[in-house]
C-alpha cells in the first residue's frame, strides 16, 4: 500500500505521522522502535533489527551442538 505523508519539524529532527490504518496494520504503536534502512530505492522503516537475524543464525548455527549445555544453563 502507498500512502503520502507529510515530513514535519520535531525538535531537531525530522518526524513522519503513519496513518492510524497503516499504523494498526503493522502493530505498531507510540514507543514503538523501528528501524530506518537506507536503500538504493530510498528509505525502509522496519521493525526488524539486523542484529537480532545474526545473532540468531549464530544461536541455530550452536544450539544442536551444544544442545545438552544449553539444557543445563536453562535449569
Amino acid at each position: 500500500m502507498v500512502k503520502k505523508i507529510t515530513l514535519r519539524q520535531v525538535g531537531g529532527s525530522i518526524g513522519a505521522t503513519l496513518p492510524k490504518d497503516m499504523a494498526d496494520r503493522l502493530h505498531v504503536k507510540p514507543g514503538d522502535e523501528v528501524f530506518v534502512i537506507e536503500t538504493g530505492q530510498g528509505i525502509l522503516l522496519t521493525p526488524y533489527d539486523p542484529t537480532f537475524e545474526r545473532a540468531m543464525t549464530a544461536y541455530q548455527r550452536t544450539a544442536g551442538k551444544y544442545r545438552n549445555a544449553l539444557r543445563q544453563l536453562s535449569k
